[in-house]
Protein backbone atom coordinates (compact mmCIF):
# COMPACT_ATOMS: atom_id res chain seq x y z
CA UNK A 1 0.00 0.00 0.00
CA UNK A 2 1.16 3.36 -0.88
CA UNK A 3 2.06 5.62 2.20
CA UNK A 4 0.32 9.05 2.29
CA UNK A 5 2.50 11.07 4.90
CA UNK A 6 1.86 14.50 6.68
CA UNK A 7 5.19 16.05 8.21
CA UNK A 8 4.55 18.90 9.95
CA UNK A 9 7.93 20.91 10.08
CA UNK A 10 9.20 18.74 7.50
CA UNK A 11 11.73 21.67 6.38
CA UNK A 12 13.75 21.20 9.06
CA UNK A 13 16.54 19.34 10.15
CA UNK A 14 14.56 15.68 11.47
CA UNK A 15 11.73 16.36 8.63
CA UNK A 16 14.01 16.72 5.95
CA UNK A 17 15.89 13.64 6.75
CA UNK A 18 13.13 11.25 7.51
CA UNK A 19 11.85 12.35 4.15
CA UNK A 20 14.76 11.59 2.18
CA UNK A 21 14.59 7.98 3.86
CA UNK A 22 11.19 7.62 3.23
CA UNK A 23 12.01 8.33 -0.54
CA UNK A 24 15.09 6.10 -0.08
CA UNK A 25 12.90 3.17 0.99
CA UNK A 26 9.74 3.68 -0.83
CA UNK A 27 9.51 5.62 -4.45
CA UNK A 28 5.67 5.41 -4.32
CA UNK A 29 5.63 7.53 -1.10
CA UNK A 30 3.50 10.84 -1.57
CA UNK A 31 4.09 13.26 1.24
CA UNK A 32 2.75 16.43 2.46
CA UNK A 33 4.93 19.02 4.86
CA UNK A 34 2.87 21.34 6.83
CA UNK A 35 5.86 24.32 7.76
CA UNK A 36 6.19 27.55 8.85
CA UNK A 37 9.40 27.87 7.55
CA UNK A 38 10.20 29.93 10.97
CA UNK A 39 13.74 27.17 10.98
CA UNK A 40 13.74 25.12 7.98
CA UNK A 41 13.70 26.71 4.18
CA UNK A 42 12.41 25.59 0.64
CA UNK A 43 16.05 25.52 0.45
CA UNK A 44 15.82 22.54 2.99
CA UNK A 45 13.28 20.84 1.60
CA UNK A 46 15.00 20.70 -2.24
CA UNK A 47 18.09 19.16 -1.20
CA UNK A 48 15.83 15.97 -0.08
CA UNK A 49 13.34 16.07 -2.69
CA UNK A 50 11.07 17.23 -5.68
CA UNK A 51 8.27 19.30 -4.67
CA UNK A 52 5.36 21.57 -5.52
CA UNK A 53 3.97 24.21 -3.28
CA UNK A 54 0.23 24.76 -2.40
CA UNK A 55 -1.73 26.90 -0.29
CA UNK A 56 -4.48 25.17 1.80
CA UNK A 57 -7.09 26.06 -0.38
CA UNK A 58 -5.84 23.95 -3.14
CA UNK A 59 -5.26 20.67 -1.53
CA UNK A 60 -8.41 19.37 -2.74
CA UNK A 61 -7.77 20.08 -6.26
CA UNK A 62 -4.52 18.68 -5.63
CA UNK A 63 -4.91 15.43 -3.75
CA UNK A 64 -2.13 13.81 -2.46
CA UNK A 65 -2.77 10.78 -3.84
CA UNK A 66 -2.50 12.17 -7.64
CA UNK A 67 0.82 14.32 -6.94
CA UNK A 68 2.96 14.80 -10.08
CA UNK A 69 5.75 14.79 -7.20
CA UNK A 70 6.70 12.91 -4.63
CA UNK A 71 6.37 15.83 -1.93
CA UNK A 72 3.78 18.69 -1.35
CA UNK A 73 4.38 21.95 0.12
CA UNK A 74 1.94 23.93 2.25
CA UNK A 75 3.21 26.97 4.30
CA UNK A 76 1.54 27.28 7.51
CA UNK A 77 1.33 27.35 11.42
CA UNK A 78 0.31 24.52 13.04
CA UNK A 79 -1.50 27.26 15.60
CA UNK A 80 -3.71 28.19 12.75
CA UNK A 81 -6.84 25.80 13.21
CA UNK A 82 -8.23 26.47 9.56
CA UNK A 83 -5.00 25.45 8.03
CA UNK A 84 -4.80 22.47 9.97
CA UNK A 85 -7.88 20.86 9.43
CA UNK A 86 -7.21 21.36 5.85
CA UNK A 87 -3.50 19.86 5.21
CA UNK A 88 -4.96 16.67 6.65
CA UNK A 89 -7.16 15.80 4.05
CA UNK A 90 -6.34 12.39 2.00
CA UNK A 91 -3.61 11.42 4.31
CA UNK A 92 -2.43 8.11 6.20
CA UNK A 93 -0.47 8.97 9.16
CA UNK A 94 0.73 12.29 10.49
CA UNK A 95 4.04 12.33 12.00
CA UNK A 96 3.73 15.51 13.97
CA UNK A 97 7.42 17.07 14.26
CA UNK A 98 6.69 21.11 14.28
CA UNK A 99 7.38 22.31 17.56
CA UNK A 100 8.82 25.52 19.73
CA UNK A 101 12.14 23.58 20.90
CA UNK A 102 14.45 23.10 23.67
CA UNK A 103 14.71 24.39 27.58
CA UNK A 104 15.88 27.75 26.58
CA UNK A 105 14.16 29.29 24.44
CA UNK A 106 10.77 28.29 26.55
CA UNK A 107 12.01 29.66 29.79
CA UNK A 108 12.29 32.94 27.51
CA UNK A 109 8.99 32.36 26.40
CA UNK A 110 6.77 29.44 28.29
CA UNK A 111 3.90 31.36 26.87
CA UNK A 112 4.64 30.74 23.16
CA UNK A 113 5.86 27.59 24.09
CA UNK A 114 2.83 26.33 25.62
CA UNK A 115 0.82 27.63 22.54
CA UNK A 116 3.30 26.02 20.21
CA UNK A 117 3.64 22.93 21.67
CA UNK A 118 0.14 22.51 23.67
CA UNK A 119 -2.81 24.29 21.29
CA UNK A 120 -0.48 23.38 18.11
CA UNK A 121 -0.37 19.78 19.08
CA UNK A 122 -3.70 19.83 20.27
CA UNK A 123 -4.78 21.30 16.57
CA UNK A 124 -3.33 18.32 14.54
CA UNK A 125 -4.80 15.90 16.64
CA UNK A 126 -8.14 17.28 16.05
CA UNK A 127 -7.43 17.40 12.79
CA UNK A 128 -6.74 13.77 12.83
CA UNK A 129 -9.79 12.82 14.37
CA UNK A 130 -12.21 15.25 11.60
CA UNK A 131 -10.47 13.69 8.91
CA UNK A 132 -10.41 9.75 10.00
CA UNK A 133 -6.37 9.98 10.19
CA UNK A 134 -5.72 6.92 11.73
CA UNK A 135 -2.03 7.04 12.76
CA UNK A 136 -0.26 9.96 14.90
CA UNK A 137 3.49 10.14 15.86
CA UNK A 138 4.12 12.32 18.19
CA UNK A 139 7.92 13.68 18.67
CA UNK A 140 8.67 14.22 22.55
CA UNK A 141 11.74 14.20 24.75
CA UNK A 142 13.08 13.06 28.06
CA UNK A 143 12.41 16.19 29.37
CA UNK A 144 8.55 15.39 30.62
CA UNK A 145 10.42 13.29 32.80
CA UNK A 146 11.98 15.88 34.52
CA UNK A 147 15.10 15.44 37.46
CA UNK A 148 14.86 11.72 38.01
CA UNK A 149 17.73 8.79 38.38
CA UNK A 150 18.44 7.30 35.04
CA UNK A 151 17.88 5.48 32.92
CA UNK A 152 14.63 7.35 32.01
CA UNK A 153 11.91 4.59 30.98
CA UNK A 154 8.47 5.02 30.20
CA UNK A 155 6.93 4.04 33.44
CA UNK A 156 8.54 6.56 35.54
CA UNK A 157 6.22 9.56 36.71
CA UNK A 158 6.56 12.57 34.99
CA UNK A 159 8.10 15.62 36.82
CA UNK A 160 9.21 18.23 34.18
CA UNK A 161 11.53 21.04 35.00
CA UNK A 162 11.07 23.28 32.01
CA UNK A 163 8.20 24.53 30.60
CA UNK A 164 9.55 22.40 27.37
CA UNK A 165 9.09 19.87 29.95
CA UNK A 166 5.44 20.45 30.72
CA UNK A 167 4.50 21.25 27.34
CA UNK A 168 5.68 18.11 25.77
CA UNK A 169 3.97 16.49 28.85
CA UNK A 170 0.67 17.96 27.67
CA UNK A 171 1.23 16.82 24.32
CA UNK A 172 1.65 13.39 24.88
CA UNK A 173 -1.46 13.49 27.53
CA UNK A 174 -3.54 14.25 24.73
CA UNK A 175 -2.12 11.82 22.37
CA UNK A 176 -2.65 9.32 25.07
CA UNK A 177 -6.34 10.69 25.27
CA UNK A 178 -7.34 10.73 21.70
CA UNK A 179 -5.75 6.96 21.49
CA UNK A 180 -8.37 5.73 24.37
CA UNK A 181 -11.53 7.97 23.30
CA UNK A 182 -11.31 8.56 19.68
CA UNK A 183 -9.34 5.17 18.39
CA UNK A 184 -6.55 7.17 16.79
CA UNK A 185 -3.25 5.44 16.76
CA UNK A 186 -1.20 7.45 18.74
CA UNK A 187 2.47 6.75 18.90
CA UNK A 188 4.87 8.81 20.81
CA UNK A 189 8.69 8.69 20.38
CA UNK A 190 10.80 10.20 22.81
CA UNK A 191 13.88 11.33 21.72
CA UNK A 192 17.68 11.73 22.63
CA UNK A 193 19.58 14.48 22.28
CA UNK A 194 19.71 14.26 17.77
CA UNK A 195 22.78 15.08 15.72
CA UNK A 196 23.64 14.48 12.31
CA UNK A 197 24.27 15.73 8.60
CA UNK A 198 21.87 18.01 8.08
CA UNK A 199 21.68 19.81 11.47
CA UNK A 200 22.66 23.72 10.37
CA UNK A 201 19.92 24.93 12.22
CA UNK A 202 19.79 23.17 15.35
CA UNK A 203 21.14 24.91 18.66
CA UNK A 204 21.84 21.91 20.66
CA UNK A 205 25.01 21.03 21.53
CA UNK A 206 26.75 19.11 18.80
CA UNK A 207 25.83 21.18 15.99
CA UNK A 208 26.51 24.28 17.75
CA UNK A 209 29.96 23.47 18.67
CA UNK A 210 30.91 22.45 15.61
CA UNK A 211 29.64 25.36 14.31
CA UNK A 212 31.39 27.79 16.64
CA UNK A 213 34.40 25.61 16.37
CA UNK A 214 34.12 26.06 12.08
CA UNK A 215 33.81 29.99 12.72
CA UNK A 216 36.83 29.75 15.05
CA UNK A 217 34.81 31.01 18.25
CA UNK A 218 34.93 29.56 21.80
CA UNK A 219 32.38 26.63 22.42
CA UNK A 220 30.89 27.89 25.95
CA UNK A 221 29.88 24.99 28.09
CA UNK A 222 27.00 25.08 30.41
CA UNK A 223 28.47 24.60 34.47
CA UNK A 224 30.53 22.14 34.71
CA UNK A 225 30.07 20.37 31.90
CA UNK A 226 29.67 17.12 33.70
CA UNK A 227 25.47 16.96 32.88
CA UNK A 228 24.54 14.19 31.11
CA UNK A 229 22.73 13.36 27.68
CA UNK A 230 21.90 10.26 25.42
CA UNK A 231 22.92 11.19 22.02
CA UNK A 232 21.32 9.75 19.22
CA UNK A 233 22.40 9.72 15.46
CA UNK A 234 19.45 11.03 12.94
CA UNK A 235 19.63 7.79 10.63
CA UNK A 236 19.07 5.57 13.40
CA UNK A 237 16.33 8.13 14.50
CA UNK A 238 14.14 8.55 11.54
CA UNK A 239 14.29 4.87 10.92
CA UNK A 240 12.07 4.75 14.70
CA UNK A 241 9.90 7.37 13.28
CA UNK A 242 9.51 4.99 10.40
CA UNK A 243 8.50 2.02 12.36
CA UNK A 244 6.13 4.20 15.01
CA UNK A 245 4.21 5.22 11.51
CA UNK A 246 3.77 1.90 9.68
CA UNK A 247 4.14 -1.42 12.60
CA UNK A 248 0.70 -2.59 14.01
CA UNK A 249 -0.39 -3.00 16.70
CA UNK A 250 1.87 -0.05 18.98
CA UNK A 251 -0.99 2.64 18.71
CA UNK A 252 -1.13 4.50 22.56
CA UNK A 253 2.32 3.38 23.59
CA UNK A 254 5.28 5.56 24.45
CA UNK A 255 8.83 4.32 23.62
CA UNK A 256 12.20 6.22 24.63
CA UNK A 257 14.29 6.80 21.16
CA UNK A 258 17.74 7.06 22.55
CA UNK A 259 21.03 4.92 22.81
CA UNK A 260 20.55 3.65 26.21
CA UNK A 261 24.39 5.46 26.96
CA UNK A 262 25.17 8.55 28.99
CA UNK A 263 27.30 11.23 27.78
CA UNK A 264 28.58 14.31 29.45
CA UNK A 265 29.14 17.62 27.50
CA UNK A 266 32.64 17.42 28.16
CA UNK A 267 33.21 14.05 26.92
CA UNK A 268 31.48 15.01 23.77
CA UNK A 269 33.41 18.01 23.39
CA UNK A 270 37.06 16.30 23.53
CA UNK A 271 35.45 13.76 21.11
CA UNK A 272 34.71 17.06 18.57
CA UNK A 273 37.82 18.96 19.41
CA UNK A 274 40.12 16.02 18.41
CA UNK A 275 37.86 14.73 15.56
CA UNK A 276 37.91 18.70 13.92
CA UNK A 277 41.66 18.86 14.61
CA UNK A 278 41.60 15.81 12.37
CA UNK A 279 40.59 18.27 9.66
CA UNK A 280 43.08 20.78 10.68
CA UNK A 281 40.74 23.00 12.97
CA UNK A 282 42.85 22.94 16.25
CA UNK A 283 43.28 25.33 19.01
CA UNK A 284 39.76 25.54 19.91
CA UNK A 285 38.76 27.30 23.15
CA UNK A 286 36.27 26.24 25.30
CA UNK A 287 35.41 28.15 28.40
CA UNK A 288 32.48 27.26 31.16
CA UNK A 289 29.66 29.80 31.80
CA UNK A 290 26.41 29.68 34.54
CA UNK A 291 24.41 26.87 34.88
CA UNK A 292 21.31 27.13 32.37
CA UNK A 293 17.93 27.81 34.08
CA UNK A 294 15.69 24.59 33.65
CA UNK A 295 18.30 21.60 32.89
CA UNK A 296 18.53 18.19 34.48
CA UNK A 297 21.60 17.05 35.37
CA UNK A 298 21.86 13.59 34.02
CA UNK A 299 19.56 12.21 31.21
CA UNK A 300 20.25 8.92 29.43
CA UNK A 301 17.20 6.22 28.65
CA UNK A 302 16.23 2.68 28.62
CA UNK A 303 15.04 1.82 25.21
CA UNK A 304 14.39 -1.71 25.66
CA UNK A 305 10.38 -1.41 25.09
CA UNK A 306 11.13 0.03 21.77
CA UNK A 307 13.71 -2.82 21.23
CA UNK A 308 10.39 -5.22 22.28
CA UNK A 309 7.95 -3.62 20.87
CA UNK A 310 8.92 -1.64 17.71
CA UNK A 311 12.02 -3.83 16.59
CA UNK A 312 14.25 -1.07 17.00
CA UNK A 313 17.60 -0.79 17.93
CA UNK A 314 20.27 2.27 17.78
CA UNK A 315 22.89 1.03 15.45
CA UNK A 316 25.53 4.18 15.18
CA UNK A 317 28.45 4.57 17.10
CA UNK A 318 29.22 7.95 19.18
CA UNK A 319 32.02 8.79 17.42
CA UNK A 320 31.04 7.33 13.90
CA UNK A 321 28.03 9.61 13.93
CA UNK A 322 30.37 12.61 15.20
CA UNK A 323 32.50 12.18 12.23
CA UNK A 324 29.56 12.19 9.96
CA UNK A 325 27.96 15.01 11.43
CA UNK A 326 31.77 16.87 11.50
CA UNK A 327 32.25 16.05 8.12
CA UNK A 328 29.26 17.68 6.63
CA UNK A 329 29.48 20.60 7.97
CA UNK A 330 33.06 20.65 6.93
CA UNK A 331 31.77 20.38 3.50
CA UNK A 332 29.41 23.15 3.44
CA UNK A 333 32.21 25.38 4.32
CA UNK A 334 34.17 24.19 1.62
CA UNK A 335 31.21 24.77 -1.44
Amino acid sequence: MVMHWLITGGCGFIGSSLIQQIIEHDRKARIRVFDNLSVGTREDLAEVCDFIELSADEIKANPICESAVSCQLIVGDIRNVEIAQKVVVGVDVIVHLAANTGVGPSVDNPRLDCITNVVGTFNMLEAARLNNVKRFVFASSGAPVGEVEPPIHEELAPHPVSPYGASKLAGEGYCSSYSRTFGIDTVVLRFGNVYGPRSKNKASVVAKFIKQAIKGKVLEVYGKGDQTRDFIYIKDLVYAIELAASKPGVGGEVFQIATSAETTVNEIVDLLVSTLAEHGIKNIEVVHAETRLGDVERNYSDTTKANRILGWKNQTKLINGLKDTAKWFLSRLHR
